[in-house]
Order: structure tokens, then sequence, then C-alpha cells
């Protein structure tokens, strides 16, 4: 099975139309989607995560 789609944090601001500080203060409250930090310092976002953190913002808002 291949590994699972990772999206940059530039794909991913684009997709939820977020700048890059609000999305980090967003990570820091512990409200933003699931990250992982590479070796290098990069952030990369599952796609999986991404699809269920829109999810649960659905939810909460109905």
């Amino acid at each position: 099975m291949a590994d699972p789609k990772k999206l940059k944090l530039p794909e991913v601001l684009t997709e939820i139309g977020m700048s890059r500080a609000a999305f980090y203060r967003m990570r820091a409250r512990g409200k933003a989607p699931r990250c992982t930090r590479l070796p290098n310092g990069q952030i990369r976002v599952s796609r999986a995560d991404l699809d269920a953190w829109w999810a649960g913002l659905e939810e909460a808002a109905a």
C-alpha cells in the first residue's frame, strides 16, 4: 500500500484560504489539522488529516 498523500504547507494554506501566520496561531491553540514536522523543519499535513479536520469543522457548525 502506498503512503498517504502528504501536503506541503503552502498547498494546505491555499486550500483552506488562510495566511501562514493565522495557521500558526491556530496550530499553537491546537485547532489546526495534525501536522508532521520533517527533519529539515518543513511541515506536512496528510490528506486524511486535512479532510477529517474539515469534516470536524462542518459538524461543529451544524
